[in-house]
């Protein structure tokens, strides 16, 4: 009896010591984990996410409550130091390839989830990576959709390679052609690659972007800062493997993950 007991208190020590680390370390270091993807569709690479399997790990979301918000809410709640509740998650796409029209959008509406999908400005209707981009009409179609819209510079250009006349171009001018084509409403820029610089940072504050988002590039991992916003890339065969998927979406996983310099 005395060495039952003695387990009894020895558990319970342990599980308060458990939710204490919780509570106290763990918790407070949450961040709001940004999904990143690419293409939709059948190919090769880790770019590549079926339809099928978008569309499943969207009812994945839906089947366990998790709350899919917008990036200006994401950063309405930065710049307010809100704890945002887990099971809270934004969704991006990056490049802007016809396949987010064509295979994406029925699912977007499906769920009813914000989505924010980064494009080149200059490069609309044109081909990258073999692969066919959104033209204006099929983006304005998509607004009316519920899809934001963000900017991937006008040529999906390697910002820390580039003079500062080069990046004034491709981030102030980038923001001038969203504004033309679809008023005030783009707020956000993605770095191609993730690759960025003070001086890009700098620039996309001018440009009148209100925040900026990378990969693991950088070495903050709490994501305070509006124009260092890192995300999660997502794999086709993510909810495949036991607990990737929801690794991903924990909240945690840029704690343990390997950080990039910016450049």
């Amino acid at each position: 009896m005395k060495k039952l007991s003695l387990v009894v208190v020895l558990c319970a020590a342990l599980v308060a010591g458990l939710l204490s680390s919780y509570q106290f370390w763990l918790k407070p270091r949450y961040v709001v984990p940004i999904l990143m993807y690419h293409y939709l569709g059948e190919g090769a690479g880790s770019l590549y996410v079926s339809a099928e399997n978008f569309d499943r790990q969207m009812a994945y979301l839906k089947d366990r409550h998790y709350r899919v918000i917008p990036l200006e809410e994401l950063a309405d709640g930065i710049e307010q130091g809100r704890a945002f509740e887990r099971k809270t998650v934004v969704i991006t796409f990056d490049d802007g390839t016809e396949d987010n029209y064509t295979l994406g959008l029925p699912i977007f509406k499906k769920y009813g989830y914000p989505v924010t999908i980064f494009i080149q400005t200059q490069n609309m209707d044109g081909v990258y990576e073999n692969k066919h981009l959104l033209s204006w009409p099929q983006v304005r179609e998509m607004v009316l959709g519920g899809v934001s819209f963000g900017s991937h510079t006008r040529r999906h250009a390697y910002l820390p390679h580039l003079s500062e006349e080069q990046l004034r171009d491709e981030i102030i001018g980038s923001k001038k052609d969203l504004d033309e084509q679809l008023g005030p409403a783009a707020r956000f820029l993605c770095y191609p690659v993730g690759g960025f610089t003070e001086q890009a940072k700098r620039i996309a504050q001018e440009a009148g972007f209100r925040g900026a988002l990378t990969t693991n590039r950088g070495m903050q991992r709490s994501n305070k800062d509006l124009f260092e916003l890192k995300r999660i890339k997502v794999k086709d065969h993510d909810l495949k493997q036991p607990f990737s998927f929801a690794l991903k979406l924990s909240g945690y996983y840029n704690l343990f993950r390997s950080l990039k310099p910016g450049h």
